[in-house]
C-alpha cells in the first residue's frame, strides 16, 4: 500500500442558489469524508481535519492522507446454527452454500480454513472469517461521490442536457466541470456526464489564468487565491466581508448593522469580496428606519450604517464582486440603483399616513384570513373578545380600554402600501400610524409588538397592552387552526404554531401574567362559536409538550421538569420559583429516600380498591410507627404550607426532610393493607394526607430512581 497522500473534489457549476449554498457545500464535504471513512480511506481524525469549499460557482473538498487503496481484513460473519448447515453426514446444507455464494464465494466452493464452530447460549453457531480484500481509491471515492451528491439539500433541482444533445442531467445548477485529485494525480472517477480532470476556473474577470491547472490536491486553495482572484473557503471569505465592513465603517465613525444571514448570503454571492461606502439624500431618512433598512437588505443586500446611539444614517456598504483601480463607478451604480427603492419607500409612508388605520378597519371583512376561519375582519373580532377577556385579569378599567382599541386596530396595517410591499414590517408599521393618528402610545406600541416574539429570542412585547393583544393573537391561531385540524406533523408547521405556542409560554413565565394556560384556552374557543370543534385537549397537550422542551433549555434536568409539570401551578410565572426549589431538595440527603417513599406511597394509592379519604382517625393509629408519622406529619404540614402560602417554595420542601425517619420507620414495622378493614382505611388516609403534603410543590415520586 502506497504513502497515504492528500484528496481533491470540486464540481464546478453555473451560479449556486446563495441561501443554500453555505448549507450545500457544508453536506457535500461532511458527506463525502463520512464515505470514505466508511470504506476505511481514510481515518477517522484525518476525515475530521477535511476542509470544506463553497462559492458561487463550485463545491469542494479536500481530505488529508487518503490511502490509495484499502488494506485486507478479515471479517468475521455469524453464518446460521451447525444443524442447519450441516447434513447428517456432515456435508454442507442448501442453506450454507446459498449463504457463501451471497458472500462472494463461488458456487460449489468450501471455504473450510475459515469455517469454525463456536457455542452461543445452548447452540453451536457456524462462523466465517472472510478475508475482505483491499479497494482502490477510484471505486471507493466514485462511490462516495456519487452518494454525496444524491443527499445535497438542494432547495429546488433543475435539468439540463449535456453537449450531446440527448442526455438529461438533474442537480441543482449545470456543471462543467469535476476535478478529482490524489497528491498529483488525477482520479479516474466521473459525475453528472463529467469525467474528471485537474482544470477548473477562478474569478469570472479577475482570474489571473483561465483554466487554472490544479498541480496537485494540497496546492488548490492557494493556487485558486493566487492564479484565480478566488477566496475558496466560504468561512475565510464570510471572514474577510465581516473585516473589511468593520475597518470602512469605523473609517467614517459609524457600525455596520448586524445580521448574520445578510452576510451568510453576500458571502454566497462573492468569490472576491471588495467593501466599498456609498450614501444616498438625507431625506429618506424622514421614512421610518425599519423600512430603508429592509429595502436595503432584502432588494441590494446592502450593509446599512448605524451611528454612535444606533441610529441608521444615509451610509451604506455594498460588498463588490470585482475590484477595479477606480471605484467610483460602482459608487454611483449602487447609489443610482438603491435611490427608486427608497423614494419608493418614502411615497408608500407619505401615502399611507393620508388614511388612518381606524377607516382601513372595515377593508379587513372583504381580506381573506383563512377559508375555513373567515377573513380578517373576523379574526380582529375574535382578538378583541380573546384579548378583553384576558384584560379582565387586570383590575383597571382604562386597560381594557386600551386593550380594545389596540385589539381593534392591530391588523389595520395590512391593508397599507407599505406592509402590502414589505409583508415584513406588518405591525411595525401599524404602531408608527397609530402615533400618526394620535393613538395613546400603550396602544400604539401594542399594535407595533402584538406579533412578538417572531423568532427564538426575539424581544416580548414591551407593555401590559401589548403582551395582552400578544397573547390574544396567538390564542386565536392556535385555537382556530388546532380547530380546523390544522396541527403540526414531523418537521412541518406551515402556520408557526410551535413558535406562536413558545410565545404564549415565554410571556405567561416572563411577563408574570396571573392566568394559566388552561384557562388561557378555555376563554377563547367560546370566541370561535360553531365554526370550529373544541381543541382544548389536543392543544394542552401540545402546548405542555413545548413547555417541557422550553423549560429543559433552560438548564433544568428533565426529572426536575417531569416532577414540577406533574403538579402544574396555575401560574406559570411559578414555575422558575418551584425548579429551583426541586434542584436544591434533589440535593438533600434524605430526598432520595423520600422520592422513593413518595413513589411507593402513589403504587399503593392506586392499587387501593376505594380510594384513600385524607381523613386520619388518631384512635385508630394502634402502632408506634404510624403515630410517629402522624404526629410528625402535622408538624411539617404546617411549616411547609406556611412557607408554600408565602411561594418559598425551598423552605416548603427542606421541611419534608424531618419526614424521612418517621417514614422509613412506617414502611419498616407497619402493614398498610392490614385485614382490619378501619385500620387499612385509616392507614389508606394516612398515606393519602403524606402524598399530598411532599405533592405540593411538585410530585416527588418523579425524583426516584
Amino acid at each position: 500500500m502506497t504513502t497515504p497522500r492528500d484528496l481533491l473534489v470540486e464540481v464546478l457549476v453555473e451560479e449556486l442558489p446563495p441561501k443554500a449554498l453555505k448549507a450545500i457545500g457544508a453536506a457535500f464535504a461532511e458527506r463525502l469524508a463520512a464515505e470514505l471513512v466508511t470504506s476505511r480511506s481514510v481515518e477517522p481524525k484525518d476525515a475530521e481535519a477535511m476542509r470544506g469549499y463553497a462559492t458561487p460557482r463550485r463545491i469542494a473538498v479536500h481530505v488529508p492522507n487518503v490511502r490509495a487503496s484499502t488494506p485486507s481484513e478479515r471479517k468475521r460473519h455469524k453464518l446460521m446454527p451447525r444443524k442447519v448447515a450441516f447434513a447428517a453426514d456432515n456435508t454442507p446444507t442448501v442453506a450454507l452454500q446459498k449463504k457463501l455464494r451471497q458472500l462472494g464465494y463461488p458456487e460449489g466452493a468450501f471455504p473450510t480454513d475459515d469455517i469454525s464452530m463456536q457455542i452461543d447460549g445452548d447452540v453451536e453457531y457456524v462462523y466465517l472469517d472472510q478475508l475482505m480484500p483491499g479497494r482502490d481509491l477510484s471505486l471507493s471515492l466514485q462511490s462516495a461521490l456519487d452518494s454525496a451528491l444524491r443527499s445535497l439539500p438542494i432547495p429546488k433541482v433543475m435539468q439540463y442536457q449535456l453537449a450531446d444533445g440527448w442526455t438529461t442531467v438533474a442537480f441543482v445548477r449545470p456543471a462543467h466541470a469535476l476535478v478529482a485529485l490524489h497528491g498529483d494525480a488525477v482520479m479516474p472517477v466521473h459525475a453528472l456526464g463529467l469525467e474528471a480532470g485537474r482544470a477548473t476556473l477562478g474569478h469570472r474577470f479577475d482570474a489571473r489564468l483561465t483554466p487554472i491547472l490544479v498541480r496537485e490536491a494540497s496546492s488548490y486553495e492557494q493556487q485558486l487565491r493566487d492564479e484565480g482572484a478566488v477566496i475558496a473557503s466560504f468561512a475565510d471569505r464570510r471572514a474577510e466581508i465581516a473585516r473589511q465592513l468593520a475597518a470602512a465603517a469605523a473609517s467614517a465613525g459609524l457600525t455596520p448593522i448586524d445580521d448574520a444571514a445578510l452576510l451568510d448570503e453576500v458571502t454566497a454571492l462573492v468569490e472576491l469580496p471588495n467593501v466599498v461606502a456609498c450614501s444616498f439624500e438625507a431625506e429618506f431618512l424622514e421614512v421610518p428606519p425599519e423600512c430603508l433598512i429592509l429595502t436595503m437588505k432584502a432588494n441590494q443586500k446592502y450593509f446599512p450604517l448605524l451611528d454612535a446611539k444606533g441610529a441608521l444614517t444615509n451610509r451604506f456598504l455594498v460588498v463588490s464582486n470585482i475590484a477595479p483601480a477606480d471605484m467610483s463607478r460602482i459608487v454611483e451604480g449602487n447609489e443610482r440603483v438603491v435611490r427608486p427603492r427608497l423614494a419608493d419607500a418614502k411615497f408608500f409612508f407619505d401615502q399611507d399616513r393620508k388614511r388612518t388605520l381606524e377607516s382601513r378597519v372595515e377593508g379587513l371583512n372583504r381580506m381573506v384570513y383563512h377559508a375555513k376561519l373567515g377573513t380578517q375582519g373576523e379574526r380582529t373580532a375574535r382578538v378583541r373578545a380573546i384579548a378583553t377577556q384576558i384584560a379582565h385579569a387586570y383590575p383597571n378599567e382604562k386597560l381594557g380600554e386600551h386593550v380594545d382599541r389596540a385589539a381593534e386596530l392591530a391588523k389595520a396595517d395590512l391593508l397599507t402600501d407599505m406592509v402590502g410591499e414589505f409583508p415584513e414590517l406588518q405591525g411595525v408599521m401599524g404602531g408608527y400610524y397609530a402615533r400618526h393618528d394620535g393613538e395613546f402610545i400603550a396602544v400604539a406600541e401594542a399594535i407595533e409588538d402584538h406579533y412578538k416574539p417572531r423568532f427564538a429570542g426575539d424581544a416580548l412585547p414591551r407593555g401590559l397592552v401589548g403582551v395582552i393583544i400578544a397573547l390574544a393573537d396567538k390564542l386565536e391561531t392556535l385555537v382556530g387552526l388546532f380547530g380546523i385540524g390544522q396541527l403540526p406533523t414531523g418537521d412541518k408547521d406551515p402556520f408557526a404554531l410551535r413558535r406562536h405556542a413558545l410565545g404564549v409560554i415565554r410571556m405567561l413565565i416572563e411577563k408574570a401574567v396571573p392566568v394559566g394556560v388552561g384557562q388561557l384556552v378555555a376563554l377563547a374557543v367560546p370566541a370561535f362559536g360553531t365554526l370550529i370543534a373544541d381543541p382544548s385537549v389536543p392543544l394542552l397537550a401540545f402546548i405542555n409538550e413545548r413547555l417541557a422542551g422550553y423549560l429543559r433549555e433552560q438548564g433544568h434536568s428533565a426529572r426536575e421538569v417531569d416532577a414540577v409539570l406533574s403538579t402544574p401551578p396555575a401560574q406559570l410565572s411559578d414555575l422558575n420559583g418551584r425548579l429551583v426549589a426541586v434542584h436544591a431538595f434533589a440535593a438533600l440527603p434524605e430526598a432520595a429516600s423520600l422520592a422513593s417513599a413518595n413513589k411507593r406511597v402513589g403504587n399503593i394509592l392506586k392499587k387501593s380498591s376505594d380510594g384513600a379519604s385524607r381523613h386520619v382517625r388518631a384512635s385508630l393509629l394502634v402502632e408506634p410507627a404510624e403515630a410517629a408519622l402522624h404526629a410528625a406529619l402535622l408538624h411539617v404540614e404546617s411549616k411547609a404550607n406556611l412557607a408554600f402560602d408565602q411561594r418559598d417554595y425551598a423552605a416548603s420542601l427542606q421541611a419534608l426532610a424531618a419526614l424521612k425517619a418517621p417514614v422509613d420507620a412506617f414502611f419498616d414495622s407497619v402493614m398498610v393493607n392490614a385485614d382490619d378493614l378501619a385500620l387499612r382505611a385509616n392507614r389508606l388516609g394516612l398515606l393519602a394526607r403524606l402524598q399530598t403534603a411532599m405533592n405540593r410543590v411538585a410530585d416527588l415520586s418523579k425524583l426516584a430512581a
